[in-house]
């Protein structure tokens, strides 16, 4: 609790001692007149805010202090009133305040002002040290509460007993003389004490009972468990709050009630209570998590104990388990020891009949192995004979039958056994069951108990293995039948193996006869296979060779060429051969030879160029075809850039010598764009690209010659691929808008139309022209989706817009779709314009390419009332027939005419667009002057009979909503 807490002030009756402060403002005031009155007021992080005034019902000056405190006017000062403030160390902001009843001398105020600052701020620290100090005294009476309660949860404790720890501990650091802990089942609707002091209330839990909530309706425990909230305040307040009823049967009303849930697993499972029948105790937030703490180590407590409880009745429950189960393993490790028995006997049984012992033999040490097994004194085997008519006893030992004779199938025992296929099991009663009803007979003397399992071989019953008891003291069960079984099955298994290993013995004759003769078979077809291995290595090698070589003039192909690259880049970059060139060679015109004098020629001119080529480079180097009339050479260079630009020319120098082709001398040419091996190439994709690159730069520049490719085409090729990524994204974005520029009656001035013009709004560029964009947009093949976005927004415009018509350009690329009319048909269905204020402008080389499908395209247009132009007439072919084969309805001089008109020459200028507009008229199509930006290019235009104009002198491209006169709504 901080001083500002207690608020110092000298008033109060109950202190029974003064604070340093009370002692400060004392002496201060006696060093000053009697009567006078001295305030001091405080700020602290520490202390918080505080005053103290000397005497206690100096009202004014203490409110004076406080105002100045807060850097608020504390008044005007008179000679007997001084107020200052000041800033003490560790931020503390102090003020102080005389009120004398006479005037005090500067020089006294003065003094007394420096006296004041001093003991003033001796009296502040000593105060925050004191609260400092009990802060700390806390802070360690607290921790070694909590080492308590952390030893305690892990301590083996009775769950009662662990509490009672608890509470006491609990006691040590706040007041917890009246406390309960409960825990609640899932749904919170049912509670159970386990632990309850009250040094008031009558109410004594049921040990183990557990409380409903409809027995306790207004309870305030039951509430802090269905909310999930702390709840803390005056027993009385907090009914009140919850709007629960008074209820007296819940004991005495607490001055201060506070409540801690207890979760698990996001769910309430209990609480912690204390409460307060005194005013002096009460809680806060310190008591708060305090006691939520408390609650974490009592869950943590009732966790542990549940978890030994249920640990506890687990083990009892597995030791039942256990012994079940020894029971079970005792009689498990006799039937194990049998089988054991079993096993070994079997196993002894295996390997003497793979011994290759006689019959006898096998069958007298398979007598004592059994023996081992049950009581086998009367034992004996039986097979049927090789005729199949009866049955041999290949082996008997009998205590009263010394002799059993051959004899064909009678009612015995054992031919019973052998029509049943499956095992006997026969006491006396029941053989003389069997011999009442006539189904056995017997032979020799008569048997108390016997016991008889088929022989089989390939799922045939071929014998019988018997054993018989004379005394009713020997008895065979139903585990000895068993026995006797597998027994049974191994000694069949024996006799089987017997019979074939002496089939096994002539068949392996057999065998080594014909592998005799398979040999020498094998020796002549291996000398044909290794003939037709080496064919078929050698068809490898010439597959392997094709797929790495050019099939026309024997090259390594782009692929061997690829493969060289990488590696020559991988030496590069670990220090080896880092000099190295690509030259890039494509010829000049060689369309030109396949159209005219035919592919055959063209094949002969490939020829004779890689034989050139090849001529002029070391072994070392690489000369690749990669198609068409492409070469590639992979070059070794020393000497570096100089180097590569002297063999390009040298190639060149080869390739311009004349060579006769098809009974035609031909002069090749050709293209050689250079890139030299840079650490930043990665791929040799990447310098094939940039070889190419230079290559088309060559061409550009007037073929023939040779282009090292640079830090410039590097960088151009850079701002392309960023040009392209930008227009995908503006397309993505529709960031491309028609600019209006209008078409005007030069006859009245009017405006009748507009042209739909291509701009693109750059995020970072600004307002783009196509000149800046539309090269780039045709080779990537981006340009038809940019159309489309401005058909769709011009049309839009159409159907907004109120009167006259607006013209679009459309590439010779459209009509190249069957799809084009159909497509922008329906654009205009779908906005609800009207065709026939929609013309399209085409060019003249869009009717040079693919006539037949533009014709039909521009028919579509027009029976929808859609109006065709030819956009820039007479740059072209100029073609008349033009204008009578395709349904034109306008046309477009264009501007270098109208440019042209007013020159130096113009006089022939002027002469061809008088001819065109005449023509025009003469078939009725409107014309219109592209380009008109002065006045004496309008007046001549006029008088030469042009309906039409456009430029910059009759209106600029605008945006639609700039010139566009909107249509009226409704």
């Amino acid at each position: 609790m901080t001083y500002s807490e207690l608020e110092t002030r000298t008033e109060s009756t109950q202190a029974t001692s003064q604070t340093p402060l009370e002692k400060v403002v004392a002496t201060l005031q006696g060093l000053l007149p009697a009567g006078t009155a001295v305030a001091v007021a405080w700020r602290d992080d520490v202390l918080g805010e505080g005053s103290c005034v000397l005497p206690v019902d100096a009202a004014v000056a203490l409110q004076r202090a406080r105002r100045a405190l807060a850097d608020a006017p504390a008044g005007d000062d008179g000679p007997a009133q001084r107020c200052f403030a000041w800033e003490h160390a560790n931020g503390v902001r102090l003020a102080a305040v005389i009120d004398a009843a006479g005037a005090l001398a500067p020089h006294q105020c003065q003094a007394w002002q420096g006296t004041a600052r001093v003991l003033i701020g001796c009296a502040i620290d000593s105060m925050r040290q004191h609260v400092e100090i009990k802060q700390l005294q806390r802070a360690r009476q607290l921790q070694r509460a909590l080492f308590e309660i952390a030893d305690l949860a892990g301590a083996d404790l009775a769950m009662s007993e662990m509490l009672g720890y608890f509470h006491r501990i609990l006691c040590s650091l706040m007041y917890a003389e009246n406390c309960y802990i409960v825990e609640c089942d899932e749904r919170q609707e049912s509670l159970k004490f386990l632990f309850y002091v009250d040094t008031q209330d009558d109410f004594v839990p049921e040990a183990g009972r557990s409380y409903h909530h409809d027995e306790m309706p207004g309870s305030l425990t039951f509430a802090v468990l269905r909310h999930g909230r702390v709840m803390s305040g005056p027993s009385r307040e907090l009914h009140r709050f919850l709007e629960y009823p008074p209820d007296t049967s819940e004991g005495a009303e607490s001055l201060d009630w506070l409540g801690v849930p207890m979760w698990r697993d996001n769910r309430v499972c209990g609480a912690i209570v204390v409460q307060s029948y005194v005013g002096e105790d009460s809680y806060g937030e310190e008591e708060r998590a305090l006691l939520d703490f408390v609650a974490k180590q009592i869950l943590t407590t009732m966790d542990r104990h549940q978890t030994h409880m249920q640990l506890e009745e687990r083990v009892q429950q597995r030791t039942q388990e256990l012994e079940r189960i020894n029971v079970h393993l005792q009689e498990e490790i006799v039937e194990r020891r049998r089988a054991e028995q079993l096993q070994a006997a079997l196993f002894n049984i295996s390997e003497l009949a793979m011994g290759g012992l006689c019959q006898d033999a096998f069958l007298a040490q398979v007598h004592a192995i059994i023996s081992g097994l049950l009581d086998a004194s009367n034992f004996y085997v039986a097979m049927v004979s090789a005729s199949g008519d009866g049955i041999e006893f290949v082996y008997s030992v009998d205590r009263f039958n010394r002799e059993r004779p051959s004899r064909p199938f009678s009612a015995g025992l054992t031919e019973y056994t052998l029509r049943r296929r499956a095992p006997v099991l026969a006491m006396r009663a029941d053989i003389d069951a069997l011999l009442a009803a006539g189904a056995v007979s017997e032979f020799g003397a008569k048997s108390y108990c016997w016991l008889g399992v088929p022989l089989f071989s390939d799922d045939e019953a071929v014998g019988v293995i018997a054993v018989q008891s004379y005394d009713p003291e020997t008895v065979f069960t139903l585990d000895d039948q068993r026995l006797l079984v597998f027994v049974a099955r191994t000694i069949g298994a024996g006799l089987t193996r017997q019979r074939d290993q002496q089939r096994l013995m002539q068949a392996h004759a057999d065998l080594e006869r014909r592998v005799m003769e398979r040999t020498r078979e094998l020796g002549e077809v291996n000398q044909k296979l290794l003939g037709q291995i080496g064919e078929r290595m050698r068809a490898e090698q010439r597959l392997t060779h094709l797929a790495m070589h050019d099939v026309l003039t024997g090259l390594p192909n782009r692929l061997h060429l690829q493969d060289r690259l990488e590696r020559a880049i991988e030496n590069a970059e670990l220090g080896i051969a880092q000099h190295f060139a690509l030259l890039f060679l494509d010829l000049d015109r060689f369309k030109w030879v396949n159209d005219s004098i035919g592919h055959a020629a063209g094949d002969q001119m490939l020829v004779e160029v890689a034989r050139r080529l090849v001529g002029l480079v070391r072994g070392e180097d690489v000369v690749a075809r990669l198609g068409g009339d492409e070469f590639a050479l992979l070059v070794s260079c020393e000497r570096g850039a100089d180097a590569a630009m002297q063999l390009g020319r040298r190639l060149l120098k080869a390739l311009e010598a004349p060579m006769w082709v098809d009974g035609r001398e031909l002069f090749p040419s050709g293209s050689i764009g250079i890139a030299l091996w840079n650490p930043r190439y990665t791929s040799g994709a990447d310098l094939l690209r940039d070889a190419d690159a230079a290559m088309y730069r060559a061409k550009l520049r007037g073929q023939d010659r040779c282009v090292m490719f640079d830090g410039a085409m590097h960088e151009e090729a850079v701002r392309s691929l960023e040009l392209e990524a930008d227009l995908r994204r503006a397309i993505k974005n529709q960031h491309f808008i028609p600019y209006y520029q209008p078409i005007v009656s030069l006859q009245s001035g009017q405006v009748v139309g507009f042209e739909a013009l291509l701009r693109w709004r750059h995020e970072r560029r600004g307002l783009l022209t196509p000149g800046d964009f539309l090269e780039l947009g045709e080779e990537s093949g981006l340009i038809e989706q940019v159309d489309w976005q401005i058909y769709e927004h011009v049309i839009g415009d159409l159907a907004n817009s109120a009167a006259g018509y607006i013209s679009v350009n459309v590439s010779p690329r459209h009509f190249r779709s069957v799809e084009f009319a159909s497509r922008l048909l329906g654009l205009l269905d779908a906005a609800g314009a009207d065709p026939e204020r929609l013309r399209v402008e085409i060019t003249e080389m869009a009717l040079l390419d693919d006539a037949p499908r533009t014709l039909q395209t521009l028919h579509q247009l027009r029976e929808r009332g859609v109006v065709v132009q030819l956009d820039d007439f007479g740059t072209g072919y100029s073609a008349l027939s033009y204008l009578h084969r395709f349904p034109i309805s306008a046309l477009k001089v264009d501007r270098s005419f109208v440019a042209g008109l007013h020159a130096e020459t113009g006089k022939s200028t002027m002469a061809l667009v008088e001819g065109v507009l005449s023509l025009a008229r003469t078939l009725g199509i409107e014309t219109i002057g592209e380009g008109v930006e002065n006045d004496r290019q309008l007046q001549t235009l006029l008088e030469l009979g042009c309906s039409f104009g456009q430029g910059y002198l009759l209106g600029y491209p605008s945006p639609g909503e700039a010139v566009l006169p909107r249509a009226a709504a409704g």
